[in-house]
């Protein structure tokens, strides 16, 4: 068998889709699976929708995925150009196109936009062209009279108005059309770029692509690519058409639901090895159902014949969840470093930031969680003095007072003011004076933090606010205490 080659072609078009990274990651673990080569080919041949650092965009997502290729722009393995804009300038596409014309596989079309626009019919709500196949009527003589005199041309693919065409998908098996549903569509067009449909036929094939992986979408246009595989006399490579993904209304994801691309993932605070775990998830199931996998293990169990037909429901809820567990396994250091933007931008005083991180790493599904965990640090909020009554502390504002009363001056006249100092000495009191642990530690909480939900306990919070400013917000607690009791 030969080598298996695979090759992502994007688009340099803008942000890239969740559905475009899924091709990348999927065709990536074929290849891998197989100890193959992944290729990297950019098709830009569409020059009007071509987007200015979208291609910057492409270099980083597969970097920051881990997704690396073995050939591309920046790595020649002998079969490059890998932009396509580079590869026409040798002529390449418009000379496979006229060898179709010869075999009359395709033909030169010069009717002009007019001619065009009076072919319009409305299709399932769309108002598409029809081509009638006039100029393919036209003689060899008035072909080169129009080229000889410089008439804007496309070439079209000739495709027969009767009988079928079958191709074979490795996930849907056969896949059988009318050939009178079939367009003549365009392989060149009038500004001399290939058309994508054309030029990634003409590439894959020059570059040895074993297996050709796209969205199902694709599968109405692929008896269109075997009819050129066959005029060619070429080896079609494997099909392989994945499910659509949808968001939770099972409507296609769109830019709308705003995380459908990977750099909107990133910026809501996801981080990249999460994501491509759970984005492998889409269209296909590990045999031992475990959903948490590295890339490495992923290569291992990757079987492609076991690609899902269904849509895939794209569930952030879901992709939180499996965020926070690839938080809570990360270690210290690099979630440290991730975290340090959240941190510097949530914390501006001169508190220790780490400790603070180590509190709240076993607490959040997204980084921008650490926010509402942490603000409190930075200021002690307005907050309701209802919350020192807990019926299961068994607390309420006259005990609370109390109790926040008698421990003032022990914390005020410590100088160990360390974890495991406030810790042995406010147990201390506690002990001696006879109540539950809950019931001395809720006030002290609430006083030193303002919420009910914090990261850490009433110790770690007195440790990193330090002594001046625990025993601040302590007297201020007792305050408000004083206000409602009296």
């Amino acid at each position: 068998m030969s080598k298996v080659r695979t090759r992502f072609a994007p688009s340099p078009t803008g942000r890239m889709h969740v559905g475009n990274l899924r091709t990348a990651l999927y065709e990536f673990l074929i290849a891998k699976h197989e100890g193959g080569d992944f290729i990297l080919r950019i098709e830009d041949t569409d020059q009007e929708r071509l987007v200015e650092e979208a291609e910057g965009i492409i270099y980083r997502t597969l970097e920051k995925t881990g997704l690396t290729y073995d050939e591309g722009p920046d790595k020649d393995g002998g079969f490059g150009p890998y932009v396509q804009s580079e590869r026409m300038k040798s002529g390449v596409y418009l000379e496979y196109a006229k060898e179709l014309v010869k075999k009359k596989e395709a033909y030169y079309c010069f009717c002009d936009e007019c001619r065009l626009n009076s072919l319009k019919q409305v299709i399932s709500g769309k108002e598409i062209v029809v081509y009638d196949k006039h100029c393919l009527s036209l003689s060899e003589e008035e072909v080169e009279k129009n080229l000889s005199e410089g008439k804007p041309y496309v070439i079209r693919q000739n495709n027969p108005t009767t009988g079928t065409t079958t191709f074979v998908d490795e996930i849907y098996g056969d896949v059988t059309v009318e050939n009178s549903e079939l367009d003549d569509m365009i392989l060149i067009k009038s500004d001399g770029y290939p058309t994508y449909n054309f030029a990634n036929v003409i590439d894959d094939h020059l570059m040895n692509i074993t297996h050709v992986v796209r969205g199902n979408e694709y599968i109405s246009s692929s008896p269109k690519y075997q009819r050129l595989y066959d005029a060619f006399g070429w080896e079609s490579p494997k099909y392989v058409h994945l499910p659509l993904i949808t968001d939770e209304n099972h409507k296609k994801l769109s830019k709308r639901s705003g995380h459908s691309s990977f750099e909107d993932l990133i910026e809501q605070g996801f981080i990249p090895e999460a994501v491509v775990n759970y984005i492998a998830l889409l269209g296909w199931s590990p045999e031992d159902n475990e959903e948490i996998k590295s890339l490495d293990q992923l290569i291992k169990e990757f079987d492609y014949h076991h690609i899902n037909k269904s849509p895939a429901v794209f569930d952030i809820v879901k992709l939180k969840w499996m965020n926070s567990e690839y938080i809570k396994a990360m270690d210290d250091e690099k979630f440290y470093e991730i975290a340090k933007e959240y941190i510097d931008k949530y914390i501006t005083k001169d508190l220790d930031k780490k400790k603070i991180l180590d509190l709240v790493k076993t607490r959040i599904e997204v980084l921008p969680d650490i926010e509402e965990m942490v603000d409190f640090f930075n200021e002690l909020p307005e907050y309701d003095i209802a919350m020192y009554t807990h019926k299961k502390m068994k607390t309420n504002s006259e005990n609370s007072l109390e109790i926040l009363k008698e421990l003032l001056p022990i914390y005020e006249n410590t100088e160990d003011f360390t974890l495991d100092n406030l810790h042995d000495i406010t147990l201390d009191y506690i002990k001696e004076k006879g109540i539950k642990n809950g019931q001395g530690l809720w006030p002290v909480r609430c006083a030193v933090s303002g919420k009910q939900m914090t990261p850490g306990g009433a110790f770690e919070i007195m440790d990193i606010l330090g002594k001046e400013e625990s025993v601040k917000r302590i007297k201020k607690g007792i305050e408000k205490l004083e206000n409602e009791v009296n």
